[in-house]
């Protein structure tokens, strides 16, 4: 049997490795949500739902017609009068079929729209899950800027692109271990950012799954309140180190979103690099209460300039401060992604109907989706 691909992310030392590592599963439960966060899971003790929903039907109670009507009586007795009527029921009989009208459209409410204000990042459904969106569209010949230029011009995304890290054209001659060191160092002078250099192969396997699973949560391990109660501790910046003592967890959303790539390829020619993705990573109780306008905590970018010339792609994001997760943290949830995004190869498949299952479960919104075993198998991380 052919040795397992490398992780995604590599720990900086067998140290950082060892500290995210869980106790015996015996000890460990999931942390409760609040009340009304709890109440859209389902969390029960025998049966657990793990369903994501469009937060805007978390609504807060709804003000009654009659209260309405009480607060603005006056002006509608006004408005009954300029009409020729003697009541307000009289008014409302006659504007009975506008009133329906705009009732009927305020019921209405569209597919919520991503973080950066796009609506192809996935089609939401009556589940309130978003469907993966079709792959990249084969980008269209662009006029050149110059004469003689091969360059195209594509869509701003607002994603910083590699050549704004790397002098592509200088590293384009380099071995693959020595464009993995050059991208590890470039980055090693921040404690909160995510490096990794990700095999094609591996890459293309993680795309796959992620087409037909955007969405997904996944459970971090967290220390558990000193007081008894069972709740996780809670600290502005997360935790990290070998010494703490992880016998609870709280759930992380995470969701992928696909980008045109920062140099349209030229026309006619094959290419790997056709796209550009993201990872981004938000406290399931943020994304409840505020949906798309909830700040993620991690954000990582899939990189593909190098797919065809090196079979490589680079993955650079980070940590945001004072959100509640270590940069420690933060990789253990990446490993934990490649556990469950690239089933074939983590582990040498080791268990992946299991997690695919999972997958399977979670988007489709199936009742008989478990937290505990999405915690175990989060635990068997290697």
């Amino acid at each position: 049997m052919p040795p397992p691909p490398r992780l995604l992310v590599q720990p900086a030392s067998t140290a950082a490795a060892a500290s995210v590592r869980l106790p015996a599963r015996r000890t460990t439960t999931i942390a409760p949500l609040p009340a009304h966060i709890s109440q859209r899971l389902s969390l029960r003790p025998q049966r657990r739902h793990a369903r994501v929903h469009d937060v805007r039907f978390v609504t807060t109670q709804q003000t009654s017609s009659a209260a309405i009507t009480e607060k603005y009586r006056a002006k509608l007795q006004d408005k009954a009068r300029a009409e020729g009527l003697e009541s307000i029921s009289e008014l409302k009989e006659v504007y009975k079929e506008k009133i329906s009208d705009v009732r009927r459209k305020a019921a209405t409410i569209g597919p919520p729209i991503g973080a950066g204000g796009s609506k192809d990042a996935g089609t939401v459904t009556g589940t309130g899950l978003q469907h993966p969106p079709p792959p990249p569209p084969t980008p269209q010949p662009h006029q050149a800027q110059g004469k003689g230029s091969p360059t195209h011009k594509v869509p701003d995304t607002g994603i910083k692109p590699l050549s704004s890290y790397l002098d592509l054209e200088k590293i384009a001659s380099l071995p693959a271990k020595e464009i993995e060191l050059i991208w590890r160092l470039r980055h090693a002078s921040d404690p909160n950012s995510l490096t990794a250099v990700i095999p094609l192969s591996t890459y293309n396997r993680m795309l796959a799954s992620a087409q037909k699973h955007p969405q997904f949560i996944l459970p971090l391990p967290r220390p558990a309140s000193d007081d008894g109660s069972g709740d996780i501790q809670q600290a502005a910046d997360g935790f990290a180190g070998k010494d703490v003592k992880r016998t609870t967890a709280d759930v992380h959303f995470l969701q992928w979103a696909w980008h045109a790539p920062s140099v349209a390829p030229t026309p006619g020619q094959r290419t790997a690099n056709t796209h550009t993705s993201t990872v981004i990573f938000t406290h399931l109780a943020a994304f409840k209460l505020h949906g798309e306008h909830a700040q993620p905590h991690t954000t990582i970018t899939h990189h593909l300039d190098l797919a065809d010339s090196h079979e490589l792609v680079l993955l650079n994001g980070g940590v945001v401060n004072g959100r509640g997760v270590s940069a420690e943290e933060a990789r253990w949830l990446l490993m934990c992604l490649q556990k469950f995004y690239d089933v074939e190869g983590h582990g040498g498949g080791m268990g992946k109907d299991k997690r695919q299952e999972l997958m399977r479960k979670f988007s489709t919104g199936d009742t008989t989706f478990s937290l505990e075993e999405l915690l175990d198998e989060a635990e068997r991380v290697s």
